[in-house]
């Protein structure tokens, strides 16, 4: 009986990654709604397709959507002054992400950190079939995120 578990416990494991590789083989199964929490920071962002076959991050809801003094959050770091009325529950965080079929993963743009105001440039792949695993780096530094699907 114990080795019967042991079986199967081996195999749900093996499993798994053939199943991280099977999403990562379509490039329309990073579309969907995500729930992100970023040091304590919980936000839902939606993923959807360009008519030019990129793809867009774009946060829909946070956690915490007003200041202190009961105003809506903006995003007021951004480096482009013209978006820094967005609101904080709007905000774009990747715009033309691409589908690299050779590596099954997506990148060829940059993720937008509106926490520091900064874009670096980002490679995302899923981990399992609910779990993008997102991957930020400048200059060599990196930031490893995880988006965990919430719907399809």
């Amino acid at each position: 009986m114990k080795r019967l578990v042991l079986t199967l416990i081996s195999a749900i494991l093996m499993a798994i990654p053939a199943l991280a590789q099977d999403i990562n083989s379509n490039p329309d199964s990073i579309i969907g709604e995500y729930l992100t929490d970023r040091g304590g920071s919980k936000s839902k962002v939606r993923v959807t397709r360009n008519q030019n076959g990129t793809y867009t991050a774009q946060v829909f809801w946070v956690e915490k959507p007003y200041d202190s003094e009961g105003n809506k959050r903006k995003d007021v770091k951004n480096p482009d002054k013209s978006l820094r009325n967005v609101d904080i529950d709007q905000v774009i965080l990747v715009n033309g992400l691409k589908y690299d079929a050779g590596k099954k993963t997506w990148g060829g743009t940059k993720i937008y950190d509106p926490s520091k105001g900064i874009k670096v440039n980002v490679t995302a792949e899923f981990e399992t079939p609910d779990k993008l695993k997102l991957r930020g780096t400048i200059l060599g530094v990196g930031v490893t995120l995880y988006w965990n699907r919430i719907q399809q």
